[in-house]
C-alpha cells in the first residue's frame, strides 16, 4: 500500500492576486449578501483550507489511486483514510462555505467557494466529488423541493449524514438524456415507485455517511417522450421517516463498480433501482415534467466544478513539474554544449524545459482566470439582483456564456498541462513515484463527464451565443475591443495587445459565420466546428484576462525594486501574459480561417473508408 505522503502544492499568492488584484473581491464584502464576510475572513481561509488539503486530503490521495473503491457484500467500500477525511471536512465545513446560511452553511461568496474546490480537488479530485456533488444535491432540494423535503434531507446532506448524487445517464442513452427509460408510479401516499438503471454515478454508493440521497431523472406513466417528459425525484438508499430516521433498505442497489483509469478512489456505480419492485421517491418539489430544468442547475454547477478539476490538476502539475526542474541536474548550458567538463546544469536552463514551463504557467493562470471571472460574475448577479437588476442581468448573461467555455476549456488544458508536466520531467515523469501520470490520468475523464466538450460546444454555438438575441456574446465582445482600446499603446504590452485585437476581430468574423450557417440550414457544418469555436473563444477570453492581469501587475512593478519580494511574481505575470498572446491568439485567427472553409471532409467520407479491418 502507498504511503500517506502529500505531493499537492498550490501559489496561494496567485489566487490572491486573482481574487483581490484583478477581480475585486472585495468590494462585495460586507455587503448583502455576503454581509458576513470581510477581507480579512476571506484571506484566513485560504491558508486554513489549503493546510487541510496538504495535511488531510492530500496525504491520502496516491493512495485512493492504488487501493481504489471495493464493492463488498453489496456496498462500496471507499480508501484506507477516506471516512477520517470526510468527517474531518464537514466539522471544518469547507465544503458548505458557499451554501446559504439558513440552509446551514457560511454565505461566502461563489468565487471563494471555488478557490476552496481547487485546493482540496487539487489535492484529492475522488475524495472531493464525494462533498461537490452531496452539495450539489442539496443546493436542488433547497431551491426546488418542498418545504418538508428540505426538512427532511437538507441538513443530514449539509452536515455530512448523507451523501449525494446526481442520476441521469442509462445505459442504452449515453448523453442522451431524453431516451431515459426509468420510470415512476404515483402511489397512494403521494410517494412514487422508481424503477430503473443508472450507470456512471459518482459517488452512487460509499462508507463516508449512514445514507445517500440520489436526485433521479425518471418519466411518469404518461408523460411526453424526450426531456419534456422528465421529473426529478428525491430518492434515499434508506429511507427517511418523517422525525429523520432512517427506515430500511428502499429498494437501492448497487449493481457493479466500474474499474477505471483514473479518479480511483472516486465510486463510480452502476445502480438498479426498484429490483425488488420496493423502491419509493419523492417528486422533487410539486411539479411534474420540470426534471430537466431543475437538474440544469446542478448540472451546470457540475459543469463549474469539473473546470475547477482541471485547473486544480494542472496547477499541482505545473508546480511540481517546476520543483523536480530546479533540482534535476543533466546535460551543460546550450553556452557550454560543446564542453565535455562544463559542469551539469538543473534542467530548468534547458530552453526547452523553460518552454514548457512557461507554456504550462501561462495556460494554468488563464483558466484558473476563466473560471473565477466567471464566479465573480454569479456573485455579481445575487449581489446585484435587487439594487441593480439591468447589470445584474449582464453579469448573468456573461456567466450563462463562459460556463461551456470555462467546462470546456480547463478541462482540456488540464489534461493537456498534466501531459506536459510528464514530459518536463523526463522518463521520471511516467514513473509513479512521481504525481504528474495520476494528475494525467485522473484528469482526462474531466472533458467527458458533466456533458462531454463536445456537447459544451454545441450548446455554446446553439443555445448560448444565441442567447437573449446575442446580447451577452456582443457584450462579451465589446468588453474585450474597450480593453483593446485602452492599452492599444500600453509601454510593455502593445505587441500583445494587437495580437489580441486580430484574434478578437477573427472571433467576430465567426459569429458572422454562425449566423449566415443558421439562416442557411447548415446545422451539420455548425457542429463539426463547434468545438473549434469554442476553442477559439477560450483562447480569445484567457489572452484577454491574462493581459489584463499583466496590466494590473505592469503598474505594479513600477513601485517596486527588483529585490522586493513580489517583483518577481509580478515580473511573471507579464512574461506569462506576452507568452501567451505570442503563442496561442495567433491560433485563433487560423481556427477562423478553417472555420470559413466549411470542410464537410468528416461527413463525405463513407464509413467503410475509415479502415480495412
Amino acid at each position: 500500500m502507498a504511503q500517506a505522503v502529500n505531493r499537492y502544492k498550490a501559489d496561494l499568492r496567485e489566487i490572491e492576486f486573482v481574487l483581490f488584484e484583478q477581480l475585486k473581491l472585495q468590494e462585495l464584502l460586507g455587503k448583502p449578501p455576503f454581509e458576513q464576510w470581510g477581507l480579512d475572513e476571506v484571506k484566513l481561509v485560504l491558508p486554513e483550507v489549503y493546510r487541510f488539503a496538504t495535511e488531510v486530503s492530500g496525504p491520502i490521495n496516491q493512495i485512493g489511486d492504488q487501493e481504489g473503491c471495493k464493492l463488498v457484500d453489496g456496498h462500496v467500500k471507499t480508501p484506507s483514510g477516506f471516512i477520517d477525511a470526510w468527517k474531518r471536512l464537514t466539522e471544518a465545513g469547507w465544503g458548505v462555505l458557499s451554501v446559504e446560511p439558513e440552509h446551514g452553511g457560511q454565505g461566502a461568496p461563489r468565487t471563494l467557494g471555488s478557490v476552496v474546490n481547487e485546493l482540496i480537488s487539487g489535492s484529492n479530485t475522488s475524495f472531493q466529488m464525494y462533498s461537490g456533488l452531496t452539495i450539489g444535491a442539496a443546493e436542488l432540494i433547497m431551491s426546488f423541493g418542498t418545504d418538508d423535503q428540505r426538512k427532511l434531507f437538507v441538513a443530514d446532506m449539509v452536515e455530512g449524514r448523507s451523501g449525494g448524487t446526481m442520476c441521469l445517464t442509462e445505459p442504452h442513452a449515453g448523453s442522451d438524456v431524453g431516451d431515459c427509460t426509468t420510470a415512476a408510479v404515483k402511489n397512494a401516499d403521494g410517494t412514487y415507485s422508481i424503477k430503473g438503471t443508472k450507470i456512471f454515478i459518482s459517488g452512487g454508493d460509499h462508507d463516508l455517511a449512514p445514507n445517500i440521497v440520489h436526485m433521479v431523472l425518471a418519466r411518469i406513466e404518461g408523460a411526453p417522450k424526450g426531456t419534456k417528459g422528465l421529473s426529478l425525484f428525491i430518492v434515499p438508499k434508506f429511507w427517511v421517516n418523517p422525525d429523520g430516521s432512517l427506515g430500511k433498505s428502499n429498494d437501492v442497489i448497487t449493481a457493479s463498480i466500474e474499474h477505471k483509469m483514473g479518479i480511483c478512489g472516486s465510486s463510480t456505480c452502476v445502480l438498479s433501482f426498484g429490483e425488488n419492485e420496493a423502491c419509493r421517491g419523492f417528486l422533487c418539489g410539486s411539479v411534474e415534467n420540470q426534471g430537466m430544468p431543475q437538474m440544469f442547475q446542478m448540472m451546470n454547477g457540475a459543469r463549474i466544478l469539473v473546470g475547477v478539476q482541471g485547473v486544480a490538476s494542472a496547477s499541482s502539475a505545473f508546480l511540481n513539474a517546476l520543483q523536480y526542474t530546479k533540482e534535476r541536474r543533466q546535460g551543460s548550458s546550450t553556452a557550454a554544449m560543446k564542453d565535455p567538463n562544463a559542469p551539469r546544469v538543473p534542467i530548468i536552463e534547458h530552453p526547452d524545459v523553460r518552454r514548457m514551463l512557461l507554456d504550462m504557467k501561462s495556460r494554468v493562470e488563464g483558466i484558473r482566470l476563466l473560471g473565477l471571472t466567471l464566479t465573480s460574475h454569479l456573485d455579481r448577479v445575487h449581489a446585484l439582483a435587487s439594487t441593480d437588476p439591468d447589470r445584474a442581468t449582464y453579469h448573468r448573461g456573461q456567466v450563462d456564456l463562459l460556463t461551456p467555455i470555462f467546462k470546456s476549456y480547463a478541462t482540456d488544458q488540464g489534461f493537456q498541462v498534466a501531459a506536459t508536466a510528464i514530459q518536463a520531467y523526463g522518463g521520471a515523469g511516467f514513473l509513479k513515484d512521481h504525481p504528474a501520470e495520476q494528475y494525467c490520468r485522473d484528469a482526462k475523464i474531466f472533458s467527458i463527464y458533466e456533458g462531454t466538450n463536445h456537447i459544451q460546444a454545441l450548446d455554446l454555438v446553439g443555445r448560448k451565443l444565441r442567447q437573449q438575441g446575442g446580447k451577452p456574446a456582443l457584450d462579451f465582445l465589446s468588453d474585450v475591443a474597450r480593453f483593446v482600446e485602452q492599452h492599444a499603446s500600453h509601454s510593455r504590452l502593445s505587441a500583445a495587445v494587437e495580437d489580441l485585437k486580430k484574434a478578437h476581430a477573427a472571433a467576430g468574423q465567426v459569429f458572422i459565420k454562425l449566423m449566415e450557417w443558421g439562416k442557411a440550414g447548415k446545422v451539420d457544418v455548425t457542429a463539426l466546428s463547434a468545438n473549434r469555436v469554442l476553442d477559439l473563444m477560450a483562447e480569445l477570453t484567457v489572452g484577454w484576462l491574462l493581459l489584463e492581469g499583466a496590466a494590473i501587475a505592469h503598474d505594479k512593478l513600477a513601485k517596486l525594486s527588483e529585490g522586493q519580494p513580489d517583483y518577481a511574481f509580478y515580473l511573471g505575470k507579464c512574461h506569462a501574459a506576452i507568452y501567451y498572446a505570442r503563442n496561442v491568439l495567433p491560433g485563433v485567427a487560423d481556427k477562423a480561417d478553417i472555420i470559413a472553409r466549411e470542410d464537410r471532409s468528416a461527413l463525405e467520407i463513407p464509413e467503410e473508408a475509415f479502415a480495412t479491418v
